[in-house]
Order: C-alpha cells, then sequence, then structure tokens
C-alpha cells in the first residue's frame, strides 16, 4: 500500500506506458466477449454478411458490369473493409472511458491510455479480420492479385486514422452533450453506408455528384484504395492528402477538447448517461 516513488528516466517512462498500453488494449479486444477468439469470430462473420448482402444486391439489380474491370468480390471488399474499418474506430474511441470513469482512480492509468487502448483494438481486429478473409478467398474461392499492396494497406490504415480523430472530437464533447454524441454517432455510422462510396466508382459520378461525397474523408480512402488495389483503375476525383490533413486537424481538435473537458471531470457526468 505504502509505496517509495523513485523517479524513472524518459525512457523507463516510455516502456512504462506501453506496457500499459498493451494491456489496455488486450482488456479493450476482450470486453466485447469473454473470448477474444469469439470477438474476432464475431468480426469476421460481420464482414462476411455485409460482403454476401452487397453481392447479392448487386447481382439481384444486374449492377456487376457497371464496375470497374476486376475481381467483383475485390472491388466490394475494398470498400466494405475500409468502412468497417473507419466506424469501429470512431466508435471504439467515442466509446472509450473519459476522466471520470472508475478505471481513472488507478495512478497510472490516464484519458490518453484508454484512448489508445480503444485505437489499437480496434484496429487489431479489422486487420486480423482482414488478412484472414482475404487468405481464406484467395485460398478456397479464386487466386487474385493486389496491384499495390502496401499502399492499399496503407489506405485501410488511413482510414482507421479519420475514424479515430472524429471519435477523439466526439469523446470530448460528450460529457457536455451525451445525448447528441449518441445520435450524432449512430446517424454518422449510418449515413456512410452511401457517403463512403463503397457501393460505386467515384470516376463514374458527374461532377454535381462528386461534391456530395468528396468531403468525406472516407470517401476518398475508398476511392484511392481501389487504385492500388486494381491496375487498371486509376481514381480522379480523391485524393490522399485530404483525409490525411483532415485527420490531423481533427486529431489536434479533439486533443485540445479532451485536455480541456478532463480539467471538469466531473463523477456526476456518468449519470447522465
Amino acid at each position: 500500500m505504502f509505496q517509495k516513488v523513485t523517479p524513472k528516466s524518459n525512457l523507463q517512462s516510455a516502456i512504462a506506458t506501453i506496457e500499459l498500453i498493451y494491456h489496455a488494449t488486450v482488456r479493450s479486444v476482450r470486453k466485447t466477449h469473454g473470448n477474444a477468439l469469439f470477438a474476432i469470430i464475431n468480426n469476421i462473420l460481420t464482414a462476411v454478411i455485409f460482403v454476401l448482402a452487397f453481392y447479392v444486391m448487386f447481382s439481384m439489380l444486374g449492377l456487376r458490369g457497371a464496375k470497374l474491370r476486376g475481381d467483383f468480390l475485390l472491388y466490394m471488399m475494398s470498400g466494405i473493409f475500409l468502412f468497417l474499418t473507419h466506424i469501429k474506430a470512431l466508435g471504439a474511441v467515442a466509446g472509450a472511458e473519459g476522466p471520470s470513469s472508475p478505471m481513472m482512480q488507478h495512478a497510472p492509468m490516464n484519458t490518453v491510455i484508454s484512448v489508445a487502448a480503444a485505437a489499437l483494438g480496434a484496429l487489431y481486429i479489422q486487420v486480423l479480420s482482414v488478412a484472414v478473409i482475404l487468405f481464406a478467398y484467395h485460398v478456397a474461392v479464386t487466386p487474385f492479385e493486389i496491384a499495390y499492396p502496401i499502399p492499399a494497406f496503407g489506405m485501410i490504415l488511413l482510414s482507421w486514422f479519420t475514424g479515430v480523430s472524429i471519435g477523439l472530437v466526439l469523446l470530448a464533447v460528450k460529457p457536455w452533450f451525451p445525448g447528441f454524441v449518441g445520435i450524432f454517432t449512430t446517424v454518422y455510422q449510418r449515413a456512410n453506408m452511401i457517403a463512403s462510396g463503397k457501393m460505386f466508382v467515384a470516376n463514374s459520378l458527374p461532377s454535381f455528384m462528386v461534391a456530395m461525397f468528396d468531403w468525406n474523408p472516407l470517401f476518398h480512402a475508398i476511392d484511392q484504395c481501389r487504385g492500388f488495389t486494381f491496375i487498371n483503375y486509376f481514381p480522379r476525383n480523391s485524393s490522399v492528402e485530404y483525409p490525411v490533413i483532415v485527420g490531423v486537424v481533427l486529431l489536434v481538435i479533439g486533443m485540445m477538447g479532451e485536455f480541456y473537458t478532463r480539467q471538469y471531470a466531473s463523477k456526476s457526468w456518468d449519470a447522465r448517461r
């Protein structure tokens, strides 16, 4: 109970923080299910159901021929994987434990570690799910080739990064307007079913429709990912720089907002949720 606190070097503090983030990440992964394996399986099934549902819908509507040349299922997965990564990261960070959480009563714990653990936990589950699904599709269904796999994976990380940035802003606002944040999170996630652009090719859109979607950083990430996935697709209506800039700006705003909110932490906040 009574411990002598000895000063730590910067390296020791960094190692201790990384270790704490690791354990908090494991806890966030296991939080969705008592067995971490089942938590990953549930996420894989969610992605598979999304892919099959859109495959059936496009097949019944006869829209498969209107898409870019290449593997049709790979085309759909390139949009669905980034969409799920984005909204899962947003939901995990927005739902992370805030300054009034009982976990914050433990001395080493703070909101930075909580947010980092939630973000890394979401990324771990999504990346593992993508790897398992692509491996199973390549082995069991048909071999495929991704033109530029490393930049394509970078777009997955970019969609995760923008989701974390938006989620951090919502986490900072949530103690002040919990009802609004809950509604906004749900509406944003549902709206991205269409606004993300995962159901159509951005190059085929007329200019007036591009203006309806190019505000969304996820739209740019998905379109650029398809450019890196398919060798014969060259995205003209999107860029990598836009989601990077939006993500960095929102991350800074979220960090400032979280720091300000932390100064007014109160146990009564939890009673309003």
